[in-house]
């Protein structure tokens, strides 16, 4: 690779070192230049600084490469208070100004839809970014994986683009219950000698620590996820457990053994208390399992979900359906405004919770079903169920081609979807733009000073 790549246009070289003017922030928090035409994605590299950066990987469209050298500096390069900051592979934007992030992300999702669309952003109403007041101590859930250095049990996250596990102590963008049960557990495991799993030599036992708190209840849930069923001394660990950490109600055990990249496994065991968590959004309490989705951010959520009951105008009088529903908590946010809600979701636990949430808060014109939004619905409108209004959350791959096709064909009048990767988001946009116009984007920081942006995209039926 030394001599470059000249033959798909690539005239970069791997270690070869030059200046670059950094021109705008890309998907995934890195600088973005231009050398002789060719796009360079630089880590840590901001927008309006010049740095000198040496190559360090080709490839046939883009070379990667890192600052050697930062020759001007951002106005808006501030010093990341983290330590971990640039090793593990959590945040991406710590060193910007937080207000600054805000109008970066905004661009992120114009950069998409000039990308991916035929559409002029320009003409689109795209508003100023939502962030936070206080953008720390945020996150409700954390996994973070087991390790080992030099006989210590570790955990942590892995680094940027690499299988290194970075042991982390404490975790600025973590709220302090999850934090400290954490290291708790980490503590625990290491006084009754548990050993971490080790990926490589396919031996030990704990993959995955991953706690989550209710903000607002105080409630914390752990699971352990193993590599095999048996765990030596359990009873006394739980015991462990709850003795020192008694706001822990919920001890779950989940077992992957299987050599992937995915957290959990598909066999999930109650270990302790109860098989859930309670938390509080708005006026609605949900019971969370250990493998329900549920957001990150709470107070974020709250925003984000009073955009999506004003994107969807319910008189009343609406039929709505909210898909990759997860526990219901959407659905639940609109039922007061609608006539009725129905939701979807391919994982049954989560379908198990959003019959209780409806339950508990009274909603009867409510009913949720495991499976594809792309099944459901067809089904439905052949029995005389038409929604007026559709509300997706789905994943970062976007929505499946299927459901965009039976949008298509159903003719909901308000389409609201709620993105989590703009590349996916302005994607779908194009697919449906024959039959929907772009009311508006709202976005919205739900992590800060990581790339991530969500946004909740109006589209009306034209």
């Amino acid at each position: 690779m030394a001599a470059g790549n000249k033959q798909n246009g690539i005239t970069i070289s791997q270690g070869q070192t030059f200046p670059l003017t950094i021109k705008r922030l890309g998907i995934n928090g890195e600088g973005v230049g231009y050398f002789k035409k060719q796009v360079v994605f630089v880590p840590g590299a901001l927008p309006d600084e010049e740095v000198v950066v040496e190559a360090t990987k080709i490839h046939q469209k883009f070379a990667e490469a890192k600052v050697k050298k930062v020759r001007k500096s951002s106005a808006h390069r501030v010093t990341a208070p983290c330590p971990y900051f640039g090793k593990c592979g959590g945040c991406q934007l710590q060193h910007l100004d937080y207000k600054e992030q805000l109008r970066q992300k905004r661009d992120i999702i114009i950069q998409s839809l000039e990308r991916h669309t035929k559409l002029n952003p320009a003409s689109l109403d795209i508003r100023e970014t939502i962030g936070m007041e206080v953008p720390w101590e945020y996150r409700n859930k954390s996994q973070f994986q087991a390790g080992d250095k030099n006989g210590e049990t570790i955990v942590g996250l892995y680094g940027l683009n690499s299988h290194q596990l970075v042991a982390i102590d404490h975790c600025m963008v973590q709220t302090p219950a999850t934090d400290k049960v954490t290291q708790g557990i980490k503590q625990i495991l290491k006084d009754f000698s548990i050993p971490p799993y080790n990926e490589r030599k396919r031996t030990g036992l704990i993959r995955t620590v991953v706690t989550r708190a209710g903000i607002q209840t105080g409630q914390v849930q752990v699971v352990l996820i193993t590599a095999q069923k048996e765990i030596p001394r359990k009873k006394l660990i739980i015991e462990e457990i709850k003795k020192r950490y008694p706001e822990v109600v919920s001890i779950v055990q989940n077992i992957n053994g299987v050599k992937t990249s995915a957290v959990f496994g598909e066999e999930t065991v109650h270990l302790e208390g109860e098989t859930f968590i309670q938390e509080t959004l708005g006026n609605l309490q949900f019971e969370l399992s250990a493998r329900a989705f549920f957001q990150l951010n709470p107070s974020q959520t709250v925003k984000l979900y009073d955009e999506i009951k004003k994107a969807a105008v319910l008189t009343g009088s609406e039929k709505v359906v909210d898909a990759y529903c997860g526990v219901g908590t959407i659905g639940m946010w609109l039922a007061d405004g609608a006539k009725e809600i129905r939701g979807m979701d391919t994982i049954p636990a989560s379908i198990e919770d959003a019959k209780k949430n409806a339950a508990k808060h009274g909603v009867k014109e409510a009913k949720y079903v495991t499976g594809t939004a792309e099944n459901w619905l067809p089904k439905w409108v052949k029995e005389g169920f038409r929604p007026d209004v559709v509300v997706v959350d789905p994943p970062r791959t976007g929505c499946d081609r299927k459901l965009l096709d039976t949008i298509k064909q159903v003719k909901p009048k308000t389409f609201v979807y709620t993105s989590c990767n703009p590349s996916t988001l302005a994607k779908d946009i194009q697919e449906l733009s024959k039959h929907y116009k772009v009311e508006y984007i709202q976005p919205f920081d739900m992590f800060p000073h990581t790339a991530h942006v969500e946004s909740v995209a109006k589209l009306v039926l034209k």
